[in-house]
């Protein structure tokens, strides 16, 4: 096991690596910046080092300085936790060369995953069913225009790298699709530097169903069953819970060997997610893989029981995972809802602002992951999310009661968050009756 490794991320991401290193007897450097300065993390770290101003171009995002941290603090490893450089295949090079681990995979399977038209080829060589559309790039808005009435609107142009929902539009006729394609482009090309686009048919009233795999270097691949994220606004996760309600026992054995087999393929070491769409009549389809530990992974651990960023430590480090599938246990449910700092009457504006009052909930099965206290101050400059409730009961009745429970008891002040949207939808019927999809939020809550 590594002595000492280095976590380039912030905020609960941050805390929650230092908190496994710990518990592991491993001691941890953070990186921070000058907005970070007085974070709790900071603080927790056995050594911290300032890597620049508040803007994550100059700090978290900026390989040089977070090497050179790892090389001044002896770190022999690095997290990077989710964002920023968590995906960067470039970074994972440099790891190499300088001799320091990157706790995840490989530059290369992050390159032929992060590519989502080449991830979806490499889906069709092992009988991964994924969305009709283009064999690859589109280079034209007559081209997709032509490959769009072959396979019937609607209709998605999507970005081929990058995620979080930029770099995407939906096109429903001839007229439509010529605007999308340009939007498309155009914004793929600010986030991501890659203007790269393909076509997808655009499945109506989908679920968002993704699966938790991790593999060691022995190629020993596992899932952790699958979280249900079909709870979202503008492509952005806000409410996940696992199991997904409406799958069988036949049909979650078939997702999660179908995630297997696109990671196996991939040649793929340490945690990754899935991510499959399910139709109206319950057809699966890969989407994409998102080559990291993600925000919702307490959603797994809490129904597994197993420490997935301490497991990304082991395999990093070398270690096996010493564990067979039927070892891997699934019990009662857990739900995470993300509480973001943003004001819900403002059309979700950000809510950035110092915290005079921090008050989270407990109680039996209530976990809180956050960096905040009172006095904490919630930052302009990086992304809204600033805690994330998460609770563990026998069946999904119990865990809504006590999450609602939950949510009610947090008390953030004076900025707005997202706790009464999530207390909404968690009292929606179409909720309580499992009868949602992707755009319940657009058209159910407004």
């Amino acid at each position: 096991m590594f002595s000492r490794i280095l976590i380039a991320n912030r905020g609960e991401i941050a805390l929650r690596v230092i908190r496994a290193c710990h518990e592991m007897g491993v001691e941890a450097v953070a990186v921070f910046s000058q907005a970070d300065e007085d974070a709790e993390y900071v603080r927790l770290a056995d050594e911290a080092i300032c890597i620049g101003p508040s803007g994550p171009a100059e700090s978290y995002l900026n390989i040089p300085r977070i090497i050179s941290a790892a090389e001044v603090t002896d770190a022999e490893a690095i997290h990077p936790g989710y964002g920023f450089l968590a995906e960067n295949a470039h970074f994972g090079e440099i790891c190499r060369e300088c001799g320091i681990a990157f706790i995840g995979p490989s530059p290369e399977a992050m390159r032929v995953l992060g590519d989502k038209i080449a991830a979806r080829a490499l889906a069709s060589r092992v009988r991964v069913p994924v969305v009709p559309g283009s064999d690859g790039e589109i280079t034209s808005e007559d081209e997709a225009v032509k490959i769009a009435n072959k396979i019937g609107y609607p209709v998605i142009i999507k970005a081929a790298a990058g995620g979080g929902g930029r770099g995407m539009r939906v096109a429903h006729n001839d007229i439509s699709l010529h605007g999308a394609f340009a939007a498309a482009r155009a914004e793929a090309e600010v986030a991501f530097k890659n203007g790269t686009l393909y076509i997808e048919k655009f499945i109506v009233e989908p679920r968002h169903v993704e699966v938790q795999i991790m593999v060691d270097k022995t190629g020993n691949a596992l899932h952790f069953y699958e979280r249900d994220c079909t709870i979202q606004r503008r492509h952005q996760k806000l409410i996940e819970e696992s199991p997904c309600p409406i799958l069988d026992e036949s049909l979650r054995g078939e997702l999660c060997k179908a995630a297997l087999r696109v990671v196996k393929e991939a040649d793929y070491v340490n945690a990754g997610t899935v991510e499959f769409l399910l139709d109206k009549d319950k057809n699966y389809y890969f989407i994409e893989v998102n080559t990291r530990i993600q925000v919702e992974h307490p959603v797994t651990e809490m129904v597994t029981g197993h420490d997935l960023i301490k497991w990304q430590l082991k395999i990093a480090a070398g270690q096996a995972i010493n564990l067979r599938q039927k070892d891997i246990h699934h019990t009662g449910v857990a739900l995470e809802c993300r509480i973001n700092a943003e004001d819900p009457a403002r059309n979700y504006a950000p809510c950035p602002g110092t915290i005079s009052k921090f008050v989270p909930p407990g109680g039996m099965g209530v976990r809180v992951d956050t960096h905040l206290h009172q006095g904490s101050i919630v930052s302009p400059y990086y992304d809204s999310m600033v805690a994330k409730v998460i609770v563990h009961q026998k069946n999904r009745e119990e865990a809504i009661a006590t999450m609602k429970r939950a949510l009610r008891e947090f008390r953030i002040e004076p900025i707005k968050t997202t706790i009464p949207v999530c207390l909404d939808i968690l009292s929606h019927n179409l909720y309580l009756k499992s009868q949602v999809d992707t755009s319940f939020i657009e058209q159910e809550m407004g």
